[in-house]
Order: structure tokens, then sequence, then C-alpha cells
């Protein structure tokens, strides 16, 4: 069966040549694009959709999330906006509440928050494990969030947990554990690995015995990098060959340098920023340095609640310097390079339909009408499925 999607308005095709369509349609078969152009060109198709003449955008890939927790941490939110400053340490909070819930709980938490993000557009999202902290904690969050999404990643190496006594753990011992036991437990159910190395997290040398161990056991490489501090994360990333670094906040000029001579995306995660009252990145200098730029949600109950990549886009264009164009890039097709996948994030040919219609006449509305709910339907692999 084959679906036409006719009258769009305006088309953001997210493509290498970033081309922009007006009056155009889209040919969907078996849940690919098979065809791309002007209205009056139109092949004929098994199927009709009227777009209404509105504007349509791919799928929006959420390349960073962490949806599998239990707990909530909205009293951390409301003592950073009386001026507490943000840490990092609230992530042992969820730890906590994430061991002690129940199976059907943390598949109940992932499972809201992947239907409300593709009531928001996003098709494709990436989910971390990084909440249990134990052999069995963390293969079991990664096989529940398996049930939503290809895009797994192990995040063992998310914060050094706390012994039974509530001190914390030897970095090094649990360095150990997360490169060696752990990883094996938790390699079947992933597809990328994940460090969070920083300041109060791990340092350049724990993070680098996680990483190639992972490396070693066929998992691809991403590292969350440069959030709080200038440290090691992006040109570990850059060396390693990890697909992204992640956060990329504080960045010197020799990181920047990094960043533009390898193929590692620069993912930038602005509701961080918003929720904890933090610098934004300069997304602007990575861009005129030749970096490619990725945006993503971080989606977490601590550091950044948000599902909406539209929001993130507006943060981007209202405080990272980013232009309407290179948001919606960044939140898409490049987001799609952040996971090494050509086949989302873009419309054209052979790409799987993953469409976004807009309750717009432009894509530029994303950034002009901030938190006004735009999304008119979403189609998965050619399917209205919002």
């Amino acid at each position: 069966m084959s679906l036409l999607i006719d009258g769009i308005g305006e088309l953001f095709s997210a493509d290498d040549e970033g081309t922009i369509h007006y009056d155009a349609a889209i040919v969907v078969e078996d849940g690919r694009i098979a065809w791309v152009g002007h209205r009056l060109n139109r092949p004929a198709a098994d199927e009709y959709f009227d777009a209404g003449d509105k504007a349509m955008i791919p799928g929006f890939v959420d390349s960073h999330a962490h949806l599998v927790f239990a707990g909530d941490r909205s009293g951390e939110f409301a003592a950073r906006m009386a001026g507490e400053p943000y840490t990092g340490g609230g992530i042992r909070t969820t730890v906590a509440a994430t061991r002690a819930a129940s199976d059907a709980r943390l598949r109940e938490t992932c499972a809201r928050l992947t239907t409300e993000m593709l009531r928001q557009g996003t098709t494709t999202v990436e989910v971390k494990s990084g909440y249990g902290l134990t052999v069995d904690d963390e293969a079991r969050s990664l096989r529940i969030a398996g049930e939503f999404t290809t895009e797994t990643t192990y995040l063992g190496a998310h914060t050094v947990p706390e012994g039974a006594d509530g001190a914390l753990t030897d970095a090094d011992e649990y360095t150990a554990l997360a490169a060696g036991p752990m990883l094996e437990a938790c390699a079947p159910h992933a597809k990328w690995a994940d460090v969070f190395c920083e300041r109060g997290a791990f340092d350049g040398d724990q993070a680098r015995a996680v990483l190639t161990a992972s490396a070693a056991a066929g998992l691809g490489l991403r590292v969350h990098a440069n959030q709080l501090t200038a440290g090691p994360g992006v040109q570990l990333a850059v060396e390693l060959g990890a697909a992204s670094a992640d956060h990329c906040t504080h960045l010197t000029d020799s990181d920047v340098d990094a960043l533009a001579g390898g193929d590692t995306v620069a993912t930038l995660l602005p509701g961080a920023e918003f929720s904890t009252r933090s610098p934004y990145p300069d997304a602007r200098r990575l861009l005129d340095a030749g970096v490619r730029v990725a945006l993503a949600t971080d989606c977490n109950p601590g550091s950044s609640y948000t599902s909406s990549m539209a929001f993130c886009i507006a943060l981007a264009v209202r405080e990272m310097r980013m232009t309407p164009d290179e948001a919606l890039e960044a939140a898409t097709a490049a987001g799609a390079d952040a996971l090494r996948r050509k086949d989302i994030g873009r419309i054209e040919v052979g790409a799987r339909a993953d469409l976004v219609l807009l309750d717009a006449p432009s894509y530029v509305h994303l950034a002009y009408r901030p938190g006004t709910p735009l999304i008119d339907t979403v189609f998965r692999a050619g399917t209205a499925v919002s």
C-alpha cells in the first residue's frame, strides 16, 4: 500500500542540501519515503492524506534521555530556583527510588514519557540506564528501555553510588565493576555505552576504562562531557570515536578544535541549563567552527524534566544563537547523526517515513510560538500514530 500526503504548504527536509519545498507532496510505500517533490508532479497512490497547506518536518530525533526511573525531585528543582547550586548529587536520590520500584512501575514511567514525546513529534528516542547502579538493576533498566526503543544506552558509570552503610563506594572499585561484571550483564541489552565524565563523577582515566571495555564488548560510545566544568570528556570522546559528546557547556578552544576535526557530534541539552540556571552552551561558536551540533531533551527527573524537543528548539534559538533552521536540523538530522543513523531525521527518498505535520504555516513557528501545542499529526513509518 502507498500513501500520498498532499497539500504540504512548506516542507523542511533536513536533507544534506537543506532543501525546503513549497506546495509539496510525499509518497510513502512500505513505511519509507518513495517520492518527494512539488505537488503538481505527484504520482498516484493507494491512499490520500490532505495536509491542508500546513508545514511538515521530519520526526524529532531525541538522542539523549533518561526515562527509566522512579521518584520525584520537584523539591530539588524548587531549591535550585531559590538559589541552591546544581551539583549532580541528586542522582543518588533517584537511584534509591529506582532500585525500590517494581518493573511495572518503571515500565509505566517509560511508557508515559515515550507516549508524551511521540505526541510532541519525537519519533525516535535514545534511552539510558544509570539509575540502578547495581548489576541487576542496570540490566533490568536496559531490558525495560528496550521495550520502547532500539536506541538503548548502558550508563552504569553515571555516578558513584552509596554503599549499604551510606558511604560512597570507592570510585576505582566501582569503575572496575562498571567496566567488568556490570558491563557483561548489560551489553546484551544495549546498543551504546555512556559515561558521566565530570567532576564529582568519573575522571578521565576512569571514563576511559569503562568506554574502552564497552567498545571491546561491541557497544558504540557516547560521553556526558564538560557539563559542569571544562575537563577531559570532549577530547576523550573524539579520541575514542564516540558518536556524541553531550552537554558541551564548558569548552576550551582545543575542545572545539577536536570536535571540528573529528566526527563526534556535539549534542547540546538546553533543558538542563534552563532547569539548573546554568550558562547555556555557545552553539554559535561550535557551528562557526564547523562542528556538527545536535539538540536533545536530556529528559530526566532531576536536571531537565522536559520531553519537548520544540521547547529545546526555542531555547536554542533564543539563548544559544542558533537560527530556526539550524535548531530544527539539530533536532532532526543531526540527532540522527548522533545515533549514527541516516534512515531517520530526514525527508528524502529511502528514509523512514517519520513525519510531523505542524498546525502552522512554517517550521519557524516552533521557535516563534514557544510553549504552543503545534503538533497536528505524527506519522511513524508512514502510519499516523498521534
